[in-house]
């Protein structure tokens, strides 16, 4: 798949725009750019086979990825489209519905947009105010946003293109509120007019990402047959009677919110290959930029032989190496529960990894952007060179999709919950080194939870990270023991070490308050990755070349192939 959209990408059609493009130019090339990847199926990819897909979650994320690599702008628009509003038909529309809106979703004839987010709500999308009253004498729903607050906000595709969207809002029959549910709101006719009782206002210019059309939404009193319900999780009968096959509110609403999932694995995505690219391009410069002369050296030296490049650049390469490899866990077991072979345990471990991989991977990629535009002096500063565009398309992301603090205190309160139900003993260290790591990684997560109530948010917010940083060295050490060339051991193995001792260095306090290091160890940690740094630099370019970037992606002219 990655093979098939790089080829895509680099014919001339899809050759990057200069950066002073206007916002409408940006915004109508987005749009061919969607419609030419619509022609060659890949959206699709994910579809159910009996819509025209090919059932590959997968391979829809290793698509995305790919195309944010070249286009972040245009990965967004794909996933709203493909992901997000596709999503919410095949896990919460049933057959019907799949068949009437599916086919214009593959071939992008009817757009769609994800319309979950309010004004006045937005990471709390179970208080949304955007109301659904069914109404038996009308045999249908009537869609009102009760006031400014209460509108759809920074829905993507909105603006200019979108024809229908998933809109979210509070089922209400007979006197009584079920819940948040999804419903298929036409917003537009086929000229691309908006819909009576439907106001749209254009976000307008943003600091990155300008080729989406994001908008707000306002509904007043639209009308919506009872069909409109995407209603596998939930309906109502022509007489308006609610029936689910959920009893509970609470699993209902977070069933109702699945799709969600994988707009963060998605985002997630993007993060990392956006952190793919700056690296590679700070890589390659730091090889052949020269600055000073070592005592007797007949040339200048390379950036790279620098020790404090190095701490500059390898570390934030080591952790995307943990990234990739724990997103890479994530997004096949995310395929697992999505074909229904696991129970709702597994499916709720997904949803909490999730989060916090898309939290993780996007403060990474905002810190390692910095990190490479610095590392690439002024050169770094220009649009040309791709790394400004990067950073600015790419800082939304540790809000997109769920603001990182709150996924965080999410997931550090399911944590605390989990360990007040069972919270098992430490085990006695492994002798060998990446074990032991991982092992004290572990025990400062229990050690972290154990009397954590009453705390406060920062304590969860603490152990939320310290759980991600174990959940990483331990995919780093199963994707390490998987591999069977003998020539990608010692390098792979360096980069986990060099991961592992970063987080260690970084954590020590901790560790040593807790005395779970030694004096000594700490005061060695500095100078074992610094020289872990020495040892990997001469493979660095090797290591970011290993991304398999196309140079139609990359397009900096202070990063040209070797």
């Amino acid at each position: 798949v990655r093979r098939r959209v790089r080829g895509m990408l680099a014919r001339p059609e899809f050759r990057l725009p200069p950066p002073e493009q206007s916002l409408s130019d940006q915004r109508a090339l987005t749009s061919r750019w969607l419609q030419l990847v619509a022609d060659e199926g890949i959206g699709a990819i994910a579809f159910p086979r009996e819509y025209g897909g090919q059932d590959d979650w997968p391979g829809f994320i290793a698509a995305f990825e790919t195309i944010a690599q070249h286009d972040i702008s245009l990965a967004i628009k794909f996933t709203v489209h493909f992901g997000l509003w596709t999503a919410c038909l095949t896990l919460l529309g049933n057959e019907e519905q799949a068949r009437r809106y599916l086919p214009g979703a593959a071939d992008l004839s009817l757009p769609g947009c994800f319309a979950l987010t309010e004004i006045g709500h937005g990471s709390n999308a179970r208080e949304l105010e955007t109301t659904a009253t069914y109404d038996p004498a009308a045999g249908g729903f009537l869609l009102h946003s009760p006031h400014f607050d209460a509108g759809k906000n920074y829905i993507g595709n909105a603006a200019r293109d979108g024809r229908v969207a998933a809109v979210f809002a509070q089922l209400v029959t007979q006197g009584r509120n079920h819940g948040v549910h999804a419903f298929a709101v036409p917003i537009r006719d086929e000229m691309g007019n908006v819909l009576p009782g439907i106001r749209i206002e254009d976000n307008g210019p943003k600091m990155g990402e300008n080729g989406v059309d994001n908008a707000r939404l306002w509904f007043d009193g639209v009308r919506l047959p009872r069909h409109a319900l995407l209603n596998r999780l939930g309906g109502v009968t022509a007489d308006g009677t609610y029936a689910s096959p959920l009893a509970s509110a609470n699993a209902r609403f977070f069933a109702t919110i699945s799709a969600l999932v994988g707009g963060r694995i998605a985002i997630a995505a993007a993060a990392i290959g956006a952190s793919k690219v700056g690296l590679l391009i700070a890589v390659r410069y730091a090889r052949r930029r020269r600055q000073f002369r070592a005592p007797g050296a007949r040339e200048e030296t390379p950036l790279l032989d620098y020790p404090t490049h190095q701490r500059r650049l390898l570390p934030p390469l080591a952790e995307l190496y943990a990234v990739h490899f724990a997103h890479q866990h994530l997004v096949h077991r995310r395929a697992t529960v999505a074909a229904g072979t696991v129970d709702a345990a597994a499916a709720r471990e997904v949803e909490l990894l999730a989060g916090g991989i898309k939290a993780w991977a996007s403060w990474h990629c905002t810190r390692t952007l910095q990190a490479c535009r610095e590392a690439c002096g002024g050169e770094g500063y220009l649009s040309v060179n791709r790394l400004p565009a990067l950073k600015a398309d790419s800082d939304i992301f540790t809000t997109f999709e769920g603001d990182n603090t709150v996924l965080m205190l999410w997931i550090g309160r399911h944590l605390l919950a989990e360990a007040e139900r069972s919270t098992p003993a430490a085990d006695p260290l492994p002798d060998d080194e990446p074990g032991r790591w991982e092992a004290l990684f572990a025990d400062r997560v229990r050690t972290m939870l154990t009397g954590a109530s009453g705390r406060g948010q920062g304590a969860l917010f603490r152990a939320a990270g310290a759980h991600l940083e174990a959940v990483l060295l331990a995919r780093f050490n199963a994707a390490l023991a998987a591999v069977t060339d003998p020539a990608l051991v010692e390098p792979l193995a360096a980069l986990r070490d060099l991961f592992a001792l970063c987080r260690l260095e970084e954590g020590r306090g901790w560790f040593l308050e807790h005395g779970r290091l030694e004096p000594a160890e700490a005061r060695g940690l500095p100078g074992r990755v610094d020289a872990l740094c020495a040892r990997l630099a001469p493979l660095a370019p090797a290591l970011v070349e290993a991304f398999g970037l196309s140079e139609a992606s990359i397009a900096a002219p202070i990063a040209p192939p070797a």
